[in-house]
């Protein structure tokens, strides 16, 4: 099993099925809570992403394609050694590949301007993978925490990052 089809499994269960709650402004098309259409998240493909996807009836072949083109590529996940990989594709998925580059870059010690080039990839392939990636699982809870929807929240992302943080020791 190659890194994508390991962290996408992981992803796919954190994500889980088809979900509209209208608190969530990722359900919305307009990505604001009340703004455009809420068409919901299915396996963590959100109708704020992909306004114009019918979100509901997304098949698994999909799902794997969105996933693979727009968040494990962009974090050059294929590159990176599996620990590493797995929480920049769960990071990017959970918070876009902007933000998850950042936390990877902030704990390699990189200029944090959220652009994953060579230089990132150099100093995480230079690096403790291990220590690295729960470095940016810290960066990664820290910006949750100040988020203003924690309240509502934080509680799923803390167990989720904690979760994430089990499997990667393995």
């Amino acid at each position: 099993m190659d890194n994508f089809e390991i962290c996408l499994n992981f992803v796919l269960e954190a994500e889980g099925g088809y979900s509209d709650n209208p608190a969530d402004p990722g359900n919305w098309t307009g990505g604001a809570v009340g703004a455009g259409e809420l068409r919901g998240t299915k396996c963590g493909i959100s109708a704020a992403a992909y306004p114009t996807l019918d979100i509901r009836n997304l098949t698994q072949p999909q799902i794997n394609e969105v996933y693979l083109r727009d968040y494990f590529a962009p974090v050059r996940g294929e590159g990176l050694p599996f620990p590493l990989a797995m929480v920049a594709f769960d990071a990017a998925v959970n918070a876009g590949v902007h933000r998850s580059v950042i936390w990877l870059q902030q704990s390699a010690g990189v200029l944090t301007d959220g652009i994953f080039g060579d230089v990132t990839l150099k100093a995480l392939n230079s690096g403790n993978a291990l220590s690295l990636a729960n470095d940016a699982l810290a960066y990664r809870l820290d910006y949750y925490a100040g988020l203003q929807n924690w309240s509502i929240f934080g509680l799923g992302w803390a167990r989720r990052i904690l979760k994430l943080a089990q499997k990667i020791q393995h």
